[in-house]
């Protein structure tokens, strides 16, 4: 769990340039399945929203070059997904993230613990399983077909 420290002196194509090249990096280490982000959110600074949304796009594109499927989470949906309150603050994430995946490291940011949640909710949405293609069900008669046992004929 780690995080991407960009020096706000640098120029903003080449902050951007250095986020493509560490998903790249990333995904050629891990050959993920999947790629989970935030969805962007609407704050108060405009500009920071335009920064936020440039970066989560380069991002986004970096994986799609890859081929790698990707699914955006509301920062409500994530924190529900957690903690069980949409409204949660950042620290109730980290505390039950820390239970859940029984993680004792003290958090210096929560930039990383944010990026883990993404990760953690992905995980709950998609019940682990590597390839939920394979194990979606198309409708209540694919369900009764391969549940019989849960089938009550009344």
């Amino acid at each position: 769990m780690g995080v991407l420290k960009l020096s706000s002196k640098k120029d903003p194509h080449e902050r951007l340039q250095l986020i493509h090249k560490k998903v790249s990096e990333l995904i050629l280490e891990f050959s993920p399945n999947d790629f989970a982000i935030e969805a962007p959110f609407f704050g108060k600074n405009v500009q920071s929203m335009l920064k936020l949304g440039r970066a989560q796009g380069v991002a986004i594109a970096t994986a799609m070059q890859a081929s790698i499927p990707v699914t955006e989470y509301s920062p409500k949906k994530i924190k529900q997904s957690i903690t069980g309150n949409g409204n949660a603050d950042k620290e109730q994430v980290w505390k039950m993230l820390q239970q859940i995946l029984h993680v004792k490291n003290e958090l210096k940011r929560y930039d990383a613990s944010d990026a883990l949640a993404v990760a953690v909710c992905h995980h709950f949405q998609n019940k682990g399983i590597s390839s939920p293609s394979s194990n979606k069900l198309n409708g209540w008669e694919d369900f009764a077909k391969r549940n019989p046992e849960r089938v009550k004929h009344l």
